[in-house]
């Protein structure tokens, strides 16, 4: 007799058919089959599988024991049965507390149990933040960091003027505003102020537009003293690109991720939130092209160098989890197999490279590869305008700094010092 399919889902993690039928006793046991499933896509082995079963189905069956009605459990019974098997002189595990919450999930979604939803407690002040988000998501298309940034300063002016209390936009005035960016700017840096600033701005923009406020509040935000290209971009020595890169180990799985992830930042100039939304659609191997999808929803065609993409490549045959029909290219490399759900992952891909190459730059992010390639494009004789193509750059201003470090070229433009010698 041929197994039935949950059957076969099961055997995923359990060989004896015995043990497959006394797992799915008790009112869940096509859920339970279920969540087999999930585990199997998710990359999770046969023995940690084994254990996170085993702890749902004993839930079940306690669960029946008790004559708790399936449809009306909640989190408390699930603290209720740790409890019980601690008792009984069971090992609890660090995850089990988390199995059972993701046990729940999956019996909520599929309408098994009754969704005990606990009312939001929304103080005006998040109201209209969440106000504040939906315009700045439709009005003025600003990517999810940029709009997580203005809700934090927009929330920390809110905070600061009215508390917990009402909040009464018409009553702020230009005086309100100038304490606020005084007391903030001397906490944060010059880009961080600059932002908050802006931030203010925009907050105060879509007050107006609303009709909280008549008057042009945003045109009393104080300007933060800020001088164009004072500095110069902080980017890597061309050398230390290469001794990064060589750092990984190609041998293993991440090792072939992270080397393929560090070469579409050193040869592309790819942005750390444009390599967690890179999904496989976007490389057409036959045409030789990579389509990058940038900060506000633009989507960019880039050649694929050749170094580039055997890179990847080799990720993707040797060592990207097969299990996963997830469509990111780069995905966790241990269960839950996901995407690489933000930017900080990248950061921490660069970061563990520099430590493991010897490097002690004092810059740890992944945008430094985006100036370092800026940087030898100069040197070896490209315009601006083509760094500028490169890089996606919106405004053609924002390449002009990196004129600034052809060192050589502006030795020529310099006025000798009255007096000195030339």
């Amino acid at each position: 007799m041929l197994p039935m399919k949950g059957e076969d889902r099961m055997e995923r993690f359990f060989r004896d058919l015995k043990t497959v039928e006394r797992i799915q006793r008790g009112p869940w046991g096509s859920h339970i089959v279920s969540y087999a499933t999930q585990l199997h896509v998710e990359g999770y082995t046969r023995q940690y599988g084994q254990l996170q079963l085993r702890l749902i189905a004993g839930f079940s069956r306690w669960v029946n024991q008790k004559a708790i009605a399936a449809e009306n459990v909640t989190a408390q019974h699930t603290g209720d049965y740790l409890g019980y098997r601690k008792r009984r002189g069971y090992r609890l595990r660090r995850g089990d507390a988390a199995t059972l919450t993701r046990f729940l999930e999956l019996l909520r979604n599929g309408d098994a149990i009754v969704q005990h939803r606990t009312p939001a407690v929304t103080t005006p002040v998040e109201c209209l933040l969440e106000k504040f988000d939906v315009y700045l998501q439709s009005e003025r298309a600003l990517a999810p960091t940029t709009r997580l940034y203005y809700g934090l300063f927009a929330r920390q002016f809110l905070n600061a003027r009215f508390g917990s209390g009402p909040v009464e936009l018409g009553s702020v005035c230009a005086a309100d505003i100038t304490r606020f960016v005084q007391r903030q700017a001397a906490k944060l840096g010059s880009k961080r102020s600059q932002m908050m600033t802006t931030a203010l701005r925009s907050f105060l923009r879509f007050a107006r537009y609303r009709g909280d406020i008549t008057l042009d509040l945003a045109a009393c935000v104080p300007t933060v003293a800020s001088w164009s290209f004072s500095t110069l971009p902080k980017s890597l020595p061309a050398v230390h690109v290469e001794q990064v890169l060589a750092s990984c180990n190609r041998q293993t799985a991440v090792g072939q991720r992270d080397y393929a992830i560090l070469m579409l930042l050193a040869r592309l100039g790819l942005r750390a939130g444009e390599i967690v939304r890179l999904s496989l659609e976007d490389i057409d191997w036959e045409n030789g092209y990579i389509t990058v999808q940038g900060k506000t929803g633009r989507s960019s065609q880039l050649p694929l160098p050749a170094d580039v993409g055997q890179a990847i490549a080799d990720y993707l045959k040797d060592a990207r989890p097969r299990v996963s029909s997830n469509r990111s290219v780069f995905l966790r490399s241990q269960a839950p197999i996901r995407s690489l759900t933000n930017l900080s992952t990248v950061s921490t891909v660069v970061r563990r490279a520099l430590a493991r190459a010897g490097i002690d730059s004092p810059r740890k992010g992944a945008h430094q590869f985006r100036h370092t390639l800026a940087t030898e494009m100069l040197k070896q004789g490209a315009s601006l305008r083509e760094i500028g193509d490169l890089l996606r750059h919106q405004n053609p201003n924002t390449t002009t700094i990196y004129a600034k470090v052809d060192l050589v070229a502006l030795r020529t433009l310099a006025l000798p010092w009255p007096g000195g010698v030339r």
